[in-house]
């Protein structure tokens, strides 16, 4: 399943809703909706970094016209969605308990209990 990218800048938690490249031979800017697959030398923004994005001096800002908005989930998000739902609710699910943390050696906080009708 596809989760909910997140704005690229330090520190913001705010859900991306446009992709800024650069064009440096240009020395550009763009700033354009969302793109369908992160890429490696692009960068998502939110609403509000996408709209306040500047540019060194010479530089140029090309930017979409037009509002910003959250992409929707698509059919294959709410089919894998309920494909993993479906898996987790299975009687005969097997329940593997987590590897022990190779540097404390805990195998985390939470805890899977047998069901107490089973036993």
């Amino acid at each position: 399943m596809r989760s909910v990218r997140r704005c690229s800048r330090t520190g913001c938690v705010n859900a991306a809703v446009a992709t800024l490249t650069y064009a440096y031979a240009d020395s550009t800017a763009v700033v354009g909706p969302l793109a369908t697959y992160s890429e490696p030398h692009s960068y998502d923004l939110c609403e509000e970094h996408a709209l306040r994005l500047t540019v060194p001096r010479g530089w140029e800002v090309v930017r979409h016209d037009g509002e910003f908005a959250e992409p929707e989930p698509s059919v294959d998000d709410l089919t894998a969605l309920a494909e993993a739902v479906r898996e987790a609710g299975r009687p005969d699910a097997p329940v593997a308990p987590p590897e022990p943390d190779p540097t404390t050696g805990r195998r985390g906080h939470l805890r899977v209990l047998p069901n107490p009708v089973d036993d």
